[in-house]
């Protein structure tokens, strides 16, 4: 059952000449349940199309596109982005440092969210405040619940963080890159944490990487993101083993595999276009090597090459194996 959907999302701000389209024509769907991957290069769109779910995109930013969300299993309604903000969805930042409160005790921080959406008083928010924190994992929650963020270390921090983003209990759980700072085996431990939560509570996730190794271990599907458009999606197995654009499997031969000899890293020549410049037809054909003519004026549809499966490109064809 669709929990949410994203129908033609676009991110214009405003500027002298022509407005600026970081975010350009974004269509997915998460089911309940369901680990949904957005990956892409930095500067994709990818943190800013999450931000946009909830109504977290910068000033001077407007957003046009329909948003849809099944809070209560009686189907799914538009809703605007600061309404759901705890009740319906919580979000996981990237550094926990800087987004956490430094004047705040961690308690206290996610004793915050319960107080605020559920009515708890000052030492039943506490209470739970403690249950969270030994629910995500952290030992001693008594103790570290007294602390203030900047003692902890940085994968007591996430998980702090991700208490928070549950202790209002939503539906959905936006985690924009939370793995990036931390240590593999830290990395692994929080991921393991994701699956957890998700398995335990029913939780929908979106989750947001440039790492496809990361992706590929936690996600049940991808969307794969270029210069602010949708480039494909799939299940992620299947798109991962055989990708059907060209950017797709650019980065998935740029991954570091122990399978592989020692050697130099596949890279993807050039770089991203200027968000600033009016691109038309395939944003990814000045880097790809299967465009022709008719990529630089193609326009972009996701279409529908296997079941479960979408590609924007117009030459699926001429993929070479991985």
């Amino acid at each position: 059952m669709t929990l949410l959907s994203v129908r033609k999302l676009r991110v214009e701000i405003a500027h002298p000449s022509h407005p600026i389209v970081p975010i350009d024509d974004v269509s997915f769907e998460v089911a309940r349940g369901e680990i949904v991957g957005i990956a892409g290069e930095s500067g994709s769109g990818k943190s800013l199309t999450l931000k946009a779910l909830i109504g977290l995109t910068p000033p001077g930013a407007s957003q046009t596109g329909e948003l849809l969300i099944d809070l209560d299993g009686r189907g799914l309604a538009p809703y605007e982005p600061v309404d759901v903000r705890g009740r319906g969805m919580s979000f996981v930042f990237q550094e926990p440092l800087t987004a956490l409160n430094p004047t705040m005790r961690v308690g206290d921080l996610i004793a915050q969210g319960p107080r605020t959406h559920h009515g708890l008083s000052k030492r039943a928010g506490r209470a739970k405040a403690i249950e969270l924190m030994e629910d995500v994992g952290i030992p001693d929650p008594a103790r570290r619940a007294r602390m203030w963020p900047h003692q902890l270390s940085g994968g007591l921090r996430q998980r702090v963080m991700i208490a928070v983003a549950l202790s209002t209990e939503p539906t959905l759980l936006l985690c924009d890159e939370p793995t990036t700072a931390l240590d593999v085996s830290v990395q692994d431990q929080i991921l393991a944490l994701l699956h957890r939560i998700r398995d335990e509570r029913g939780l929908a996730i979106v989750f947001v990487s440039h790492d496809l190794a990361v992706l590929g271990e936690l996600c049940d599907s991808l969307v794969v993101m270029y210069a602010g458009r949708v480039m494909e999606t799939g299940i992620t197995a299947a798109l991962l083993d055989a990708p059907h654009h060209p950017y797709t499997a650019a980065l998935t031969r740029a991954m570091p595999s122990l399978d592989h000899d020692a050697g130099r890293l596949s890279t993807i020549p050039g770089q991203p276009p200027d968000p600033s410049s009016l691109m038309t037809g395939c944003r990814f054909a000045p880097r790809c090597s299967f465009a022709d003519d008719a990529c630089s004026h193609a326009a972009h549809e996701l279409v529908t090459i296997a079941p479960n499966r979408l590609t924007a490109c117009i030459h699926p064809d001429r993929l070479l194996p991985l």
